[in-house]
């Protein structure tokens, strides 16, 4: 097929899917009239200046930077309300009782002493040089020195200065303003780089745009990407200088002519490429740090993969894939990212409005079709994925294992039909080859006779020998591809030229690209679709010439997926700079040996509320254990010797109605598991999480309780 997955969008757009976004050396088609912005910027730009200058601390993975404020790693020893406030009362009184004694001379007058020595003898007495006024002046400040004195003693043997921040201090707190950079030499409103670097006029023209209210987030992260492009040579500075004098903040536009989608739903920070997906509970299971703090994933993340496991209704779709399909969207308008989201029709993965490309197998309005071949050229390339996506999962499960044979019963078939016919075969026609239909093979010999192909005649003579021999396989891949081979996908993966098919080729460029499967009655082909584009993304990422575009894939219900050969291709995904995102509804939709391999490979995994016990032991293996301080405490009863005590004993007794008991705290540290199959299946509420994170520097977060919801 000659297809590059450069067509129109379905009833989406009439521009080419997006290529990367940088300074138009070239003339691009013109762009769509502009849409309303979902939230219209104020005119004056204050709100994008104060979103663009507020603080983003370096924090720990996960954690929601925009307006964060660190926390200590450790959780500090905080003394309980009544004791404290207890404590305080306490030692004002006995401050106030030690003052009183001094004052009546009950404790004698040796706290004249130091007055005694400092003080000349001249300004003591009534007839001093200072007069009766200053004398009285001279001995109130000595005593109202002792009792500063004795008051700061107070005050720090009760805690004051606690107590003050702990109930005085917030009931008058105002609340502040976030903190903004206004120094002019780190405003990133000024754009000082590309003044640095000698754009003085283009940095000029959009710190205007910036406060004119013109700039949204979307063209902030847009331009520093084709900036960066400048940098690494890819873009010349006077390209990029003249695009942003004409258009300003429109520079540089992504080629669907868009500059946000038409509605968000989740909140986003596209400086630092996060989206926020709840809170992290103030729950003594979660670290201290992360405690109370926005819980966000961006492309960092995202790079190490992350599988999500839930029942259906736990949350999956609404709270995990939307937020993150919008986000990579908005990524893919600023030219940073490549995005391919796979669900069922109707599943809510957004509206079509917000994606270049929608792919609506077995929907006969489909604008776009989708590549069976992947794209691909190569019969021995294109018979590899095909293989995975029609008997993957019929595989040894086992992680070592393959679908070779399959691979080179297709083979044995793609690379003599095209050869003939300059094309590979139809679903129709692949179904006749692979049941051993006599008129297709007659033609398909014939015509490499004629072609002198002796090499592919061979192949397919081998073929034909194979053909109802114990153990071959082109039966079972027969029934496979008759799952394809019927009237609701007519017109489907066609190869004729005919339809206008999609290729996973096109992650080269910042495309959006839904793909709905077919929702009824189609169980098995929609399984098998999935692998199919499963296995093309990872095919597709590994051979990008450009690596600095993220590419990532989120595929809503991976059931029947997960393969020994897809679970090596995830492992493959990082170092490509892409990632997957793969929903379950349970554990049990994975073979028991790749369940291990699955969870190993991916750096981020979620268990939701409503896990069974089963997947919750395979989370607690993977989480592991760590080291934690335990307490016994026991209490022995105290037995009285002297008539003085039992009798005391009895009056606690009668006053309290237990006995008098002593009690003995034992401290050690155990190892213990970080969280526990029973606490995954009942001890995480509805609508909230746990989830692990791993970043593709290496630096990890451990298993973190989340409110989705916040």
């Amino acid at each position: 097929m000659d297809s590059d997955g450069t067509q129109d969008a379905r009833g989406t757009h009439a521009s080419p899917v997006p290529r990367p976004a940088g300074p138009p050396e070239v003339p691009a088609m013109p762009p769509l009239p502009p849409r309303a912005p979902a939230t219209p910027p104020l005119p004056d730009g204050s709100a994008f200046l104060t979103w663009l200058r507020a603080p983003r601390p370096d924090a720990a993975p996960g954690v929601w930077r925009f307006g964060h404020r660190p926390r200590p790693a450790e959780e500090p020893e905080e003394i309980p309300a009544r004791q404290l406030l207890s404590g305080a009362l306490i030692a004002f009184l006995v401050g106030w009782l030690i003052w009183s004694l001094l004052q009546n001379g009950y404790l004698g007058t040796w706290w004249w002493v130091p007055f005694d020595l400092i003080v000349p003898d001249a300004w003591r007495g009534g007839d001093s040089d200072l007069g009766e006024t200053g004398t009285f002046i001279v001995y109130q400040g000595y005593e109202l020195l002792v009792a500063l004195a004795i008051m700061v003693g107070a005050a720090r043997l009760g805690r004051w200065g606690e107590v003050w921040r702990r109930f005085v201090t917030p009931r008058f707190r105002r609340p502040q303003a976030q903190e903004t950079r206004t120094t002019p030499e780190d405003d990133p409103a000024q754009w000082n780089e590309l003044r640095a670097a000698g754009a003085a006029d283009a940095a000029e023209r959009l710190a205007a745009e910036a406060r004119s209210g013109l700039m949204r987030d979307v063209d902030h992260a847009r331009i520093l990407r084709a900036w960066q492009g400048v940098r690494t040579g890819r873009h010349s500075l006077a390209t990029f200088s003249g695009a942003v004098l004409k258009d300003g903040a429109a520079a540089c536009l992504h080629p669907s002519g868009e500059r946000d989608l038409p509605a968000r739903l989740a909140r986003h920070d596209l400086v630092t490429g996060q989206v926020r997906l709840g809170t992290t509970v103030d729950d003594a299971r979660n670290p201290y740090a992360y405690r109370g703090t926005g819980l966000a994933l961006g492309p960092d993340l995202l790079g190490t993969s992350l599988v999500a496991v839930g029942p259906a209704g736990s949350g999956k779709t609404g709270t995990v894939v939307r937020p993150l399909a919008e986000s990579l969207c908005l990524h893919a308008l600023a030219g940073r990212a490549a995005v391919v989201v796979v669900g069922a029709a109707g599943a809510g993965l957004g509206p079509a409005d917000a994606y270049d490309v929608v792919v609506r197998i077995g929907n006969q309005d489909s604008e776009y079709d989708l590549d069976l071949y992947g794209g691909s050229t190569d019969p021995d390339e294109a018979a590899a994925v095909l293989a995975e996506a029609l008997v993957g999962d019929l595989a040894d499960p086992h992680p070592g294992s393959d679908s070779r044979r399959s691979t080179t019963v297709l083979a044995q078939l793609l690379g003599p039909f095209r050869a003939v016919h300059g094309r590979f075969p139809s679903v129709p026609e692949l179904r006749q080859l692979l049941d051993g239909a006599p008129g297709p093979f007659a033609a398909l010999r014939q015509g490499l006779q004629e072609a002198g192909q002796d090499s592919l005649l061979r192949e397919l003579d081998a073929r034909e020998r194979q053909m109802g021999q114990p153990g071959d396989v082109g039966g079972v891949l027969g029934d496979r591809v008759a799952l394809l081979d019927r009237p609701a996908f007519a017109g489907f993966f066609d190869t004729s030229g005919q339809s206008r098919p999609f290729t996973l080729k096109a992650l080269d460029h910042p495309v959006r690209v839904r793909i709905d499967l077919p929702q009824r009655g189609h169980a098995d082909a929609s399984k098998m679709l999935a692998r199919l584009v499963l296995a093309q993304f990872t095919a597709s990422v590994a051979v990008r010439e450009d690596r600095s575009l993220f590419a990532c894939l989120l595929l809503d219900d991976a059931t029947g997926v997960v393969t020994p050969e897809a679970v090596r291709g995830i492992q493959r995904l990082r170092s490509g700079n892409a990632g997957v995102v793969l929903t379950l509804r349970t554990l049990d939709d994975v073979a028991r040996p790749l369940r291990g391999p699955l969870l190993g490979a991916t750096g981020c995994r979620m268990a939701l509320s409503g896990l069974t016990p089963w997947d919750g032991q395979d989370f607690a293996e993977v989480w592991g254990k760590e080291w934690t301080e335990a307490r016994d405490v026991t209490d022995r009863q105290i037995i009285a010797e002297t008539p003085a005590g039992k009798a005391v004993h009895m009056l606690r007794r009668v006053i309290t109605g237990k006995a008098p008991t002593a009690r003995a705290v034992t401290v050690r540290q155990v190892e213990r598991e970080r969280w526990s199959a029973s606490e995954l299946a009942h001890g995480v509420p509805a609508g909230h999480a746990v989830l692990s994170l791993t970043d593709v520097k290496g630096e990890h977060a451990p298993p973190l309780l989340v409110d989705l919801r916040g």
